[in-house]
């Protein structure tokens, strides 16, 4: 449920998610005073009252920390694209001290691993893998690489400097597709929907005589939990869905740099 959630545009998540639960919850209220009584609903107003804010309080600090925890790995991949996209370009620029033959291979190996990044990976990457096709392109990267290292004396911190720069690229890469697998495990999952649940079941033993402002109450109530669920859901694959991160920072490079 969580993948197709995620998949799916911004607006049908938010149609299933937060409409068809609001629109549920207003209806608690009604199908409960039919079978309970006003009267012994309201019974329990004081000392649920209690236990409700006790209940709301531990909810809310759980879903105040998925919430956090979330953007934080948004923020992280967002930053992660960004370094895979300045070691590419630190590499375009230390290969022009690589002479002939062997600076345009690698420069032509660069452009094809980022080209592939670009049209195949990032939307593997939205199903949640990677691309063996880019897999394949950073190793002939590695290779081309390997190919112009001469043993020269002169040319040894240049090397140097590549080889980190392409090592600082491929741990780039690991990292982003490990954050294409989503931030949330599958037991915080059953927790935060649950104690979703559970909050909004428990505002349920409440009694008001207006069952009307009773009902909106419990509608801004779920519209406000789910709505925030909603932005866990998002968030939680950075490259998934209608909110994720883009490869305009690897696109940049390659507008500046590819032949």
């Amino acid at each position: 449920m969580i993948v197709f959630l995620t998949s799916q545009p911004l607006w049908v998540s938010g149609l299933i998610l937060v409409g068809l639960t609001t629109l549920v919850s207003m209806c608690g209220p009604p199908f409960v005073r039919r079978y309970i009584g006003l009267d012994r609903l309201a019974s329990n107003n004081e000392v649920a009252g209690f236990k409700f804010a006790t209940v709301g309080v531990l909810y809310a600090v759980f879903l105040a920390f998925a919430i956090i925890l979330v953007w934080e790995k948004y923020s992280d991949a967002d930053s992660t694209v960004t370094r895979e996209a300045g070691s590419a370009a630190a590499i375009y620029h230390l290969s022009q001290g690589v002479p002939g033959p062997s600076g345009v291979a690698l420069r032509a190996a660069l452009t094809n691993y980022l080209t592939l990044v670009v049209s195949e990976e990032w939307p593997a990457m939205n199903k949640g893998h990677e691309s063996k096709p880019t897999h394949q392109a950073l190793a002939m990267l590695y290779a081309a690489l390997i190919a112009a290292d001469h043993n020269d004396a002169r040319a040894t911190a240049l090397m140097s400097e590549l080889y980190a720069q392409l090592d600082a690229l491929t741990q780039a890469r690991r990292a982003r597709l490990l954050a294409a697998e989503g931030t949330v495990p599958g037991i915080v999952w059953v927790m935060l929907f649950g104690g979703a649940a559970l909050t909004i079941a428990f505002a349920l033993f409440f009694g008001a005589k207006n069952l009307r402002s009773q009902s909106i109450m419990m509608g801004l109530l779920s519209l406000l939990i789910f709505g925030e669920l909603l932005i866990v859901v998002a968030i939680d694959c950075p490259f998934t869905g209608t909110v994720k991160v883009g490869p305009e920072a690897l696109q940049e490079v390659l507008a500046d740099h590819a032949p």
